[in-house]
């Protein structure tokens, strides 16, 4: 006594395409596929964004030592000082 079926289901969107009309309910529909694409591409493009961001944070490590194996720092430096 609680649930709708499949047939009444059924019913209730026929007697909305009825009411509402055949191109203005498929209109509707269309409206809410943009929607949800336009919502898709905005949370790609915050993901892209955010990654490019901690890529371009990110700093390359300096090297100690050269090809000769020349010290090319001290170990004592502190990163405030260079």
């Amino acid at each position: 006594m609680g649930g709708f079926s499949p047939i009444h289901l059924l019913v209730l969107a026929v007697v909305a395409i009825l009411l509402l009309g055949g191109g203005r309910f498929s209109s509707l529909m269309g409206d809410v596929a943009k929607g949800v694409k336009n919502f898709k591409k905005g949370m790609a493009e915050e993901d892209t964004q955010a990654l490019s961001a901690r890529i371009e944070a990110k700093k390359a490590a300096e090297p100690a030592f050269d090809r000769d194996g020349e010290r090319l720092r001290d170990a004592d430096r502190t990163r405030d000082e260079r």
